[in-house]
């Protein structure tokens, strides 16, 4: 096991919860491809881990989670702001909500 050590700069995790609206979107290999691309897009911009995390056998909504780390809150605040903004900037589905939090550990 690790030492603890107090001489080590806190860590703040910041996770959220994207949520879409899929139009149109009649089978679930038609949602599939929608979601893998909007994943794709956002790892592809974010050094941030993403994945559907909800409602995955329903044709026409999904859930994406999201989470990153850092040293800093007010960044990890901002890039959280960034790929939420990214997301539904992409135009491949309709984003009808959205839940974060940060986390101080």
């Amino acid at each position: 096991m690790g030492k603890r050590s107090t001489d080590n700069p806190h860590m703040v995790v910041g996770y959220g919860v994207m949520i879409f609206r899929l139009h149109d979107c009649r089978s679930l290999k038609a949602k599939r491809s929608i979601v893998k691309t909007i994943i794709k897009q956002i790892r592809n911009h974010f050094n941030a881990s993403v994945a559907e995390v909800g409602l995955n056998d329903v044709h026409q909504h999904t859930h994406i989670g999201f989470s990153m780390s850092g040293s800093d809150t007010q960044v990890i605040d901002a890039k959280m702001d960034k790929l939420i903004n990214f997301s539904d900037d992409l135009g491949l589905a309709e984003m009808i909500g959205t839940e974060t939090e940060i986390l101080h550990l």
